[in-house]
């Protein structure tokens, strides 16, 4: 039995690794939602980018402990992340130089690590 893909769903086989966000970007408007202003020369010189975050990776990965002398603890290595500050749903600004633009089942996305991130915008009450 396959499963059908839904605009709720079509996100869930995709795997971001490490510190990498999936990004969705929005239309270029000289200002967002809540007022911020990116003058036309910031955009340009700097190719700033904005755009909705859809789907992030688990962060940036911590060394592990070195327990050599416990063997009887196993093999099995849990890898332990340091999460990213991006959410699924923020509002992103970032610069392109630094992501990787992909195609998905016909539209436009970005892969931006969080390095290229300058700022989130978060609907969240304070």
């Amino acid at each position: 039995m396959t499963t059908q893909l839904t605009p709720e769903n079509r996100f869930k086989k995709l795997i971001v690794v490490g510190d990498r966000v999936l990004i969705k970007p929005k239309e270029q408007t000289e200002k967002t939602e809540s007022g911020l202003f990116l003058p036309p020369g910031v955009q340009e010189k700097e190719k700033i980018q904005t755009g909705y975050v859809i789907k992030t990776g688990p962060g940036y990965p911590l060394p592990l402990p070195s327990d050599e002398d416990e063997f009887w603890k196993g093999s099995e290595e849990q890898v332990k992340y340091l999460p990213l500050q991006a959410r699924e749903g923020d509002l992103a600004i970032f610069i392109q130089k630094g992501a990787i633009e992909v195609i998905y089942e016909g539209e436009k996305y970005f892969i931006v690590p969080q390095s290229s991130i300058l700022m989130l915008e978060r609907e969240e009450d304070l």
